[in-house]
């Protein structure tokens, strides 16, 4: 093995990285530490409290705010969420800039203080773009040039969002979830869908297609829209349409192995689609809308793509789909978005982010071209996978 390195990553302020994940971003976290971890490497987790302290990280503590009175009294007292994640990812840079313990930085947070205060770093920082732009990450890039911080993302959809934007070429490095964690499953006589229960995720058009192709569904994941869940989706449990809850990620591994088939029914553009990953490893194979990342994901051996929004388009899909060979389905997974894929990409961009000029003196490289992958496979912020 290669020499050890020692990483910093930021995750959120607000979410832990443990289970039940909050989200995708929250999972994808989880995932590299846990994979940089098992591959020997050092790893400080900044992140909500409560994150799983089996991932074997050091911790960066969140700094939390005690304003004044006569501060919180002021007219331009934002939000206490506004002030809590600026105050806490202020207080990270300013330490991490007088840290000088680590190989390389890098950075998952949606936030827009770790891109605008890279510059003040001299070591070696990584921004990973896990949505499309946002004004407050766009501004944030504008104020800097964009110096100090090399760019990935997601997947090359998410990356040609960014066009034009990020002033230099940003590489490609797909999500990976860890196959290991996800056993191929044996199938079953229903269908299923996880994620966030949002109107962006789009369970209730899931149901609609279940219904139509006359397949139970079991529907898995936190309802992070309350209101969505108690108009489109409640009304609509039955014995056909079960909602399973948030799920600890063995229960939802054995969830989605059992089942024929997995929906994702995004009505965005999908930044990667992580919940895409995690049913490929467990050989069930998927029906999406061919929406964002997802088509660089899904083949014709591994599941089905139909027109964005095409709900008899997508029920129509669910038979031929899950007559699919599921050796095939998980093969193709390994291959394509496994943790290790993910891990290679990651470490081989480190060691040349390490090996090469600091990014905060070097001129921007303005690329005409979309992305360059090296893959190889195939709160401000408020967008989430």
């Amino acid at each position: 093995m290669r020499e050890r390195l020692r990483i910093a990553l930021i995750a959120s302020n607000r979410f832990p990285i443990a289970q039940p994940f909050a989200g995708g971003l929250e999972a994808h976290t989880w995932h590299l530490a846990q994979a940089l971890a098992d591959a020997g490497h050092d790893t400080t987790l900044f992140a909500g409290p409560g994150s799983d302290p089996a991932l074997h990280s050091g911790r960066l503590d969140v700094e939390y705010l005690q304003l004044s009175s006569r501060a919180r009294a002021d007219f331009s007292m934002p939000s206490d969420g506004f002030m809590a994640d600026h105050h806490a990812y202020q207080s990270l840079m300013l330490q991490l800039a007088s840290d000088h313990r680590y190989d390389v930085i890098h950075n998952h947070s949606l936030h827009y203080l770790p891109i605008a205060m890279a510059p003040t770093l001299s070591t070696p920082f990584l921004t990973t773009l896990h949505t499309p732009p946002t004004p407050w990450l766009e501004s944030a890039i504008a104020a800097s040039g964009g110096r100090g911080t090399k760019f990935a993302a997601v997947s090359a959809h998410t990356a040609s969002m960014w066009d034009g934007i990020v002033p230099q070429q940003v590489e490609v490095v797909p999500n990976g979830v860890d196959i290991t964690r996800w056993p191929v499953g044996p199938g079953g006589d229903y269908v299923v869908w996880s994620g966030r229960l949002t109107p962006e995720k789009g369970p209730h058009l899931a149901i609609d297609a279940a219904q139509r192709a006359g397949y139970r569904l079991v529907l898995a994941g936190p309802i992070s829209d309350p209101d969505y869940f108690a108009r489109l989706i409640e009304p609509r449990l039955d014995a056909g349409t079960t909602y399973a809850g948030h799920l600890e990620q063995s229960d939802l591994a054995a969830l989605v192995g059992g089942a024929a088939a997995a929906l994702t029914t995004p009505t965005w553009d999908e930044p990667y689609g992580l919940v895409v990953a995690e049913a490929l490893a467990c050989g069930t194979p998927v029906v999406a809308f061919a929406r964002g990342g997802i088509p660089e994901i899904v083949d014709s051996c591994s599941g089905t793509l139909v027109p964005a929004d095409d709900v008899d388009a997508l029920a129509a899909a669910i038979p031929p789909t899950t007559r699919l060979d599921r050796r095939a389905v998980r093969a193709h997974a390994v291959e394509a978005c496994s943790s290790q894929t993910m891990l290679d990409a990651y470490l081989h961009l480190y060691r040349r982010m390490i090996d090469g000029p600091h990014l905060a003196t070097a001129a921007p490289y303005c690329s005409t071209s979309t992305s360059t992958s090296i893959s190889n496979g195939s709160p401000v912020g408020s967008e989430r996978q």
